[in-house]
């Protein structure tokens, strides 16, 4: 009798549950397995962090607020009270550089928020409807693609502003197309598979179906084409800012501090050089992290 008590006791200890790992431990690991397997993308989510930082806090980062200046002090080359130097009004560009940090994090963000919803919404409803619902969906999207993306922005910006909601809105609406055809791509497949039936036949309603069963296998997909968006966001903000159309001042923005620098260039390229240094490596940077979370996030290279 007591070696069956001993033998249940065995098995009992033989299918113990292991213990379950914390949130915080499993986010730990795979930031250790993707620093580790992906070097250049964790440069570039150091970037990334460094700017959501300087965008947050610029008032803690710029030795100046960025309407300061002093016409005794301008044009004056880098030096350790200006580290970027000043610009034709005495202000200091390093100070509205980490300022316009903020203008490029509002605007890149925003726009791949506005951009995700819609594509999500309509990449998702269009693949699991079909049929004509489909069809004609995927004929506005076309008509939608075919307006030049600048000077569509050039005409609405000019028509009610260039306020930060205008561009985000404006830009949002443009990134919405593109993205609603590779939402609806990977949701095609993933709404043909015999799971998808099997919750219809037990009868799961549609927005069931679509938010529990087809939005958590397409969320990787819109996480990587998001994380690309930002950079082409950044840069298109950047050369609506250097034509005219960006952010209104005095607020600083990078690409109307290449503008202003434009005209001083030979004798102080320095005007134009840190915000051009400045757009450049946060574009970098948001496209080696994405291409870094395609190659985590996606199926097929995950497998690879």
């Amino acid at each position: 009798m007591s070696t069956g008590i001993a033998g249940e006791a065995v098995l009992t200890r033989g299918f113990e549950r292991l213990p379950e790992i914390s949130l915080p431990v499993r986010m730990l690991r795979t930031t250790r397995r993707f620093m580790r397997h992906q070097p250049l993308g964790t440069f570039g989510a150091l970037i990334v962090l460094v700017l959501l930082v300087l965008a947050a806090l610029p008032g803690q980062f710029a030795p100046q607020h960025y309407t300061e200046f002093n016409v005794s002090q301008r044009l004056q080359g880098p030096s350790m009270d200006h580290v970027f130097g000043t610009d034709q009004l005495g202000r200091d560009v390093f100070s509205r550089v980490v300022y316009g940090a903020q203008t490029s994090v509002v605007i890149g963000f925003g726009v791949v928020l506005v951009a995700g919803v819609l594509a999500t919404v309509l990449g998702l409803v269009s693949a699991y409807f079909g049929s004509w619902f489909d069809l004609f969906f995927q004929r506005l999207i076309d008509i939608w693609l075919a307006f030049p993306g600048l000077i569509f922005v050039v005409f609405v910006v000019s028509i009610f502003g260039n306020s930060k909601a205008t561009i985000i809105l404006t830009l949002g609406l443009l990134f919405a197309a593109s993205s609603s055809r590779v939402v609806r791509g990977v949701a095609l497949v993933v709404a043909s598979r015999s799971f998808i039936e099997a919750a219809r036949s037990l009868g799961a309603g549609d927005a069931r179906i679509i938010l529990r069963h087809i939005l958590p296998n397409v969320m990787p997909i819109i996480i990587i084409n998001a994380s690309v968006q930002v950079g082409a966001v950044i840069l298109i903000e950047s050369t609506l800012s250097f034509l005219g159309f960006g952010i209104p001042p005095p607020f600083p923005s990078w690409g109307r501090m290449l503008q202003e620098g434009q005209a001083a260039m030979t004798q102080h390229p320095y005007l134009s050089v840190f915000p051009g240094a400045a757009i450049a490596v946060t574009v970098y940077g948001c496209n080696v992290f994405g291409d870094a979370l395609r190659d985590v996030l996606d199926p097929k290279l995950r497998a690879r």
